[in-house]
């Protein structure tokens, strides 16, 4: 658990925003969030926020690939990064006494990348690989495929990895453009966790980070397009059917979205006696894999409720899913009900922020997008407040049959 005066935050005079989250671990954390992805890409930028995250480690205006990957490997250190729809992450794990060493790496990639050709047109079959992988992974492509479907004609329902006959033609230039519209430092924020005395950290911000030049961003985020229900079915060849329903839901700054969360968990959380497991995997034995999911991203949202299951058991499983989605907007949960759902979700939170890496994440995240962190006090708050109504009127806004589009492999 974080105490709220271990958490510093400020903005420095170019922009970029400094989290510090202090703690007594010899391991420590430091990376850089910028609040671009996928849905910043023009028409023709498929993939290109992706390539931009994987390119970034082969060559700086300070060292070659190589160096980069050994920078930190050599002290029992790790680099890692990932791009989502809204935001990339570049972040480093250490021990404490190499931090300086981290952050003056990670600040060079984000800040210096130099792209060069002839890593680029290395690391374009990497992707490429990496593409032909997912495809390969019908319980993930899926998700994808859906999203695609759920933001038709607009950036966000866009692909992460990108396609491959675009992805071949990018040049140096393309990635110069890109990183150099897209990430001002009004986008980036640092953060790091562990036991750095602050005025040591300010000194290297004041190294690092404080002579940037200020640059705003020009990336836009492009308009949500209108929803339209749909009723897909692709034929994958596949032994499995692979079966995903749900709709648009609410956005990160939604007050509705707390008890989605809630209900979400209750419905095909990871818990085992989430309701979807048990009436279709407990119950049934019809399926190893049933779930749901809720994201939130800055001005709309998912729901959507997955299952893989063989071809007989297909139209029994997809009954058992209506009728769990149903019972939920039809019966209000009892007081005992929704107790021990609150109990459950607020563990799980707590259990969560146990990992640092994780809850480093998630604390630049909120700082990201928000400008502020709640507390785990906070948040267990929010989750007491929720009332057996909310759930019932969330229940019957989102899962609404008339609103729920579906996609299915056979």
């Amino acid at each position: 658990m974080i105490a709220e005066d271990a958490i510093h935050f400020y903005t420095l005079p170019n922009g970029i925003r400094v989290v510090h989250i202090q703690n007594d671990s010899p391991v420590a954390y430091c990376g850089m969030g910028i609040h671009i992805g996928t849905r910043n890409e023009e028409s023709a930028e498929s993939g290109m926020a992706h390539f931009i995250e994987h390119c970034m480690f082969k060559g700086t205006t300070h060292r070659n690939a190589w160096h980069i990957l050994n920078r930190l490997e050599d002290v029992g250190g790790d680099i890692n990064a990932y791009t989502e729809k809204e935001e990339t992450f570049v972040y480093a794990t250490v021990l404490d006494e190499y931090y300086e060493r981290a952050m003056e790496l990670v600040t060079d990639l984000v800040l210096n990348p130099t792209f060069p050709q002839n890593e680029l047109d290395k690391e374009k079959d990497v992707i490429i690989d990496e593409i032909n992988a997912y495809n390969d992974s019908p319980s993930e492509l899926i998700y994808d495929d859906f999203e695609s479907l759920l933001f038709q004609g607009c950036s966000l329902g866009r692909n992460v990895l990108g396609e491959e006959k675009i992805l071949e033609k990018y040049t140096t230039a393309d990635a110069q453009r890109f990183h150099q519209r897209c990430y001002g430092t009004d986008r980036m924020i640092f953060f790091s966790m562990g036991r750095m005395p602050m005025k040591k950290l300010q000194a290297l911000d004041d190294k690092y980070l404080r002579g940037v030049p200020q640059r705003n961003s020009k990336a836009q985020n492009g308009i949500v397009s209108d929803y339209k229900v749909q009723h897909i079915v692709m034929d994958k060849e596949l032994h499995q059917v692979n079966y995903l329903t749900g709709t648009r839901a609410y956005s990160m700054d939604d007050e509705r979205r707390f008890p989605l969360v809630l209900m979400n968990n209750i419905l095909g959380g990871p818990g085992q006696n989430s309701r979807l497991n048990v009436a279709i995997r407990e119950r049934g034995g019809m399926s190893y894999s049933v779930e749901s999911g809720y994201t939130a991203y800055s001005d709309a949202g998912i729901l959507s409720v997955y299952f893989s299951t063989d071809h007989k058991h297909k139209d029994k499983c997809i009954d058992l899913l209506m009728a769990e989605l149903r019972r939920l907007r039809v019966e209000k949960l009892t007081s005992t009900q929704l107790h021990r759902a609150q109990m459950q979700l607020k563990g799980q939170i707590a259990i969560a922020e146990e990992n640092n890496e994780s809850l480093a994440l998630g604390i630049a995240k909120n700082f990201l997008y928000f400008g502020e962190y709640s507390s785990l006090e906070e948040r267990i708050k929010r989750i007491d407040c929720i009332t057996a109504e909310q759930l019932q009127d969330v229940a019957n806004d989102v899962l609404a049959e008339d609103k729920l589009s579906t996609l299915l492999y056979k």
